[in-house]
């Protein structure tokens, strides 16, 4: 059922891949809300830190650990017998995490909002996969581009419930009454994915089947490992994945404590990374569809580790802004390709279960990244840290390139 070429959007598999990219742009949105709406969370159930720690890292093994399977059932059953209960279970994670009056339905909901993520991602992208089988870069890239959409709607969206947009309205001559708790942005993403499942339900036209189907994770890790080829692929994109989690989780911190940012301009520099992804995506993935996929992340990723010594060396706002857009236009671009690189490696019959296990080891991988970063900041300096960082991309960019040179 392989959509060739023509217009992207058009048909059916135009009709999928607008369906897909909005559920996954809203779950993002509803999953990026928690970092900016934590310190309101933590505030309102009275929790510690390191609780909400422990809740996010949960949903995040969760997450790894439902992806790693979810792949695999949809090779053996279909895409949309797991597309659908992964929005379905999303929809009431964002209902529970909206309604939490304790901590107790707080971290149900995180560790359900894992479990349906999981078991959305790797079907989704492989029914994108079975539609543009010529112009996998194109479609991930629109898809992969929902993450950044969330991400600037959930800044928008943490800025009002932190009653920035107050503050703003007040300079300009408006007096700001409304007040919105941190629970009313999450029942919305609930309401907006309902919607959206309604709409893929609709869209849809492959069919749904349930049965008893068998996991076999140590026949799909072997086959992953198989050539040179997809080891190279497997160590480099869980050290991008590694840099990733780090950088993610910790650049607002870092702005704020080693640049003197204010807070609420540390956080709100973070969007800027968003920005670019939501540009650059799309774009990366055309150029992987003309190029080498090897060659364009390669690039890309020694791109972002200019972007990384420019964000470390720079102290005033605007070069440091420019220095985040740099590396902003490096590692967003590896995202589209990465996913297109290993469904090209993965056998037809086995394409979900191979991306599965292979995104569950690189998030596996990525939990690492904040504990590294976290642990040098404090016995060393951010610095020291972002030198690792770009060691990382080196590595993964030689490895990228080697495999490259092998395919001319």
């Amino acid at each position: 059922m392989a959509t060739q070429q023509g217009r992207l959007f058009a048909g059916y598999g135009g009709r999928m891949l607008v369906s897909l990219s909005a559920a996954w742009a809203i779950l993002q949105f509803g999953r990026f809300l928690l970092s900016p709406l934590l310190p309101a969370i933590i505030r309102d159930l009275g929790i510690t830190t390191a609780t909400a720690g422990v809740v996010l890292g949960g949903l995040q093994l969760v997450y790894a650990g439902t992806q790693m399977a979810s792949g695999r059932l949809s090779d053996q059953l279909t895409r949309p017998s797991l597309v659908v209960p992964g929005l379905v279970f999303l929809t009431a994670a964002f209902l529970l995490v909206g309604t939490a009056a304790t901590v107790v339905p707080f971290a149900l909901g995180a560790l359900v909002l894992g479990f349906g993520k999981g078991l959305f991602t790797v079907p989704s992208r492989a029914q994108l996969s079975d539609l543009f089988d010529g112009r996998r870069g194109q479609a991930l890239g629109v898809y992969t581009a929902g993450t950044d959409l969330g991400g600037i709607l959930a800044a928008v969206a943490g800025v009002v419930v932190a009653g920035g947009s107050a503050v703003f309205l007040e300079r300009i001559g408006f007096v700001a009454t409304v007040s919105v708790g941190w629970r009313s942005p999450f029942r919305f993403v609930a309401a907006v994915l309902a919607v959206a499942t309604v709409g893929y339900v609709l869209w849809n036209r492959e069919s749904y089947r349930v049965g008893r189907p068998t996991l076999a994770f140590g026949e799909t890790f072997r086959r992953l490992v198989t050539t040179s080829r997809q080891r190279e692929l497997l160590v480099a994109f869980s050290l991008f994945y590694f840099v990733v989690g780090a950088w993610v989780n910790f650049l607002p911190t870092y702005l704020a404590q080693s640049k003197g940012f204010p807070e609420s301009l540390a956080a709100g520099l973070f969007a800027v990374v968003f920005l670019v992804g939501i540009v650059v995506k799309p774009l990366s993935g055309l150029l992987s569809d003309r190029l080498s996929g090897r060659l364009v992340a390669a690039g890309a990723l020694l791109f972002s580790v200019l972007g990384l010594a420019s964000v470390s060396l720079t102290s005033t706002l605007v070069p440091v802004v420019a220095a985040i857009a740099v590396y902003a236009l490096g590692y967003k671009s590896v995202f589209p390709i990465a996913d297109a690189l290993l469904l090209e490696e993965a056998p037809t019959a086995d394409v979900g279960a191979d991306l599965g296990v292979a995104r569950g080891i690189f998030i596996g991988v990525g939990a690492l990244g904040p504990v590294y970063m976290g642990t040098v900041a404090t016995v060393a300096t951010y610095r020291v840290g972002f030198v690792g960082l770009a060691l990382c991309y080196v590595v993964a960019a030689a490895l990228l390139l080697n495999g490259y040179v092998r395919e001319g």
